[in-house]
C-alpha cells in the first residue's frame, strides 16, 4: 500500500515536470522560438526565471501568481497545464496500462506502447492549448506523433495485418471527412490543421473508436459554441478552434473508448 502511494506520487510529480516543459512548447512554438536551448523567461519583462521560481505548481503558489521581478500576473495556463499533465500521466499509466498492478511483468512491447501513448497525450495537451489560443495546430507536434505510431504499427503488427489496415483506413477516412468539411466551408468550418490531426486520431484509435472520438468532439464543440453565443463571447458563424475538442475526445477515447462503445451498444440494443 505504501509502495503504491509512493509510486503514484512519483508518477504525478514526473507528470508535473513534463507539464512544465509542455508550457515552454505551448508558449514558444507558435512564436517560432527555439525550445531546446535557453532558460525560461518572463514574457513581460524578459528576465530569466530562476530555477526556484520554476518549480511546478509550488512556485506559482509561492509567487502568488506574479513575476518576481516585474510583478506582472502569470497566466493560469501554467499551473493548469502542469496539473492536467500530472493527472493524465497517472491515468495513462494506471487506467490504460495498469502499470501499478503488473510492474514486474513488463516487457519491451508494453513499455514501448506506454511511451507512445504518454507522448501522444502530452502532444495532445500542447495542441489543445496552442489551438485554443492561436487557432493553429503545429506540424512540428502532429507529424512526429504520426511517425511514432506508424513505427509502432510496423514493429508490433507483424501478425495482425487487419489491425494495420483498420488503423490506416480509419486515418484516411477521418482526414477525408474533415477535409470535405474544410473544402465545403472554405476553411470557415474547419481548419486544415484539424484535417491532419484527424489522420493521427484514426491512426491511434482505429475503427470504431474513431467514431466515438468524432461524436464526442462534435457534441462538445457544439455545446461549448452554444454557451459562448449565449454569454456573448462569440457570434453565430464565428470560427471557434476545433482542435481542442478533437484533442480532448482523443484522450477520452484512448482511456475509455471501449467502455463508451459498450455502453452505447447496450442503450441501442
Amino acid at each position: 500500500m505504501i509502495l503504491s502511494v509512493f509510486f503514484v506520487f512519483v508518477v504525478f510529480v514526473f507528470g508535473l515536470c513534463v507539464g512544465s516543459f509542455l508550457n515552454v512548447l505551448i508558449y514558444r512554438l507558435p512564436r517560432g522560438l527555439g525550445f531546446v536551448k535557453g532558460r525560461s523567461f518572463c514574457p513581460h519583462c524578459k528576465r530569466k526565471i530562476n530555477w526556484f521560481d520554476n518549480i511546478p505548481l509550488i512556485s506559482f503558489v509561492l509567487l502568488k501568481g506574479r513575476c518576481r521581478f516585474c510583478h506582472s500576473p502569470i497566466t493560469w495556463r501554467y499551473p493548469i497545464v502542469e496539473l492536467v499533465t500530472g493527472l493524465i500521466t497517472l491515468l495513462i499509466l494506471n487506467f490504460k496500462f495498469q502499470i501499478f498492478n503488473q510492474f514486474l511483468n513488463l516487457n519491451f512491447q508494453i513499455v514501448f506502447d506506454l511511451v507512445c501513448y504518454l507522448i501522444l497525450a502530452w502532444a495532445l495537451i500542447v495542441i489543445f492549448f496552442i489551438d485554443l489560443e492561436h487557432q493553429i495546430i503545429p506540424d512540428e507536434v502532429v507529424y512526429p506523433i504520426v511517425a511514432l505510431f506508424l513505427l509502432k504499427s510496423v514493429l508490433f503488427s507483424f501478425n495482425t495485418g487487419y489491425l494495420i489496415l483498420n488503423t490506416f483506413l480509419s486515418a484516411v477516412g477521418a482526414s477525408l471527412f474533415l477535409l470535405l468539411i474544410y473544402l465545403v466551408t472554405k476553411g470557415k468550418g474547419m481548419g486544415f490543421g484539424d484535417v491532419k490531426l484527424a489522420f493521427l486520431m484514426g491512426l491511434v484509435l482505429g475503427f470504431p473508436k474513431i467514431v466515438v472520438a468524432f461524436y464526442l468532439a462534435f457534441l462538445t464543440g457544439a455545446f461549448v459554441g452554444i454557451i459562448l453565443i449565449l454569454v456573448r463571447k462569440a457570434k453565430f458563424g464565428q470560427k471557434i478552434a476545433f482542435g481542442p475538442f478533437l484533442a480532448l475526445s482523443t484522450i477520452i477515447s484512448v482511456l475509455w473508448g471501449e467502455k463508451i462503445l459498450s455502453l452505447a451498444l447496450k442503450v441501442l440494443l
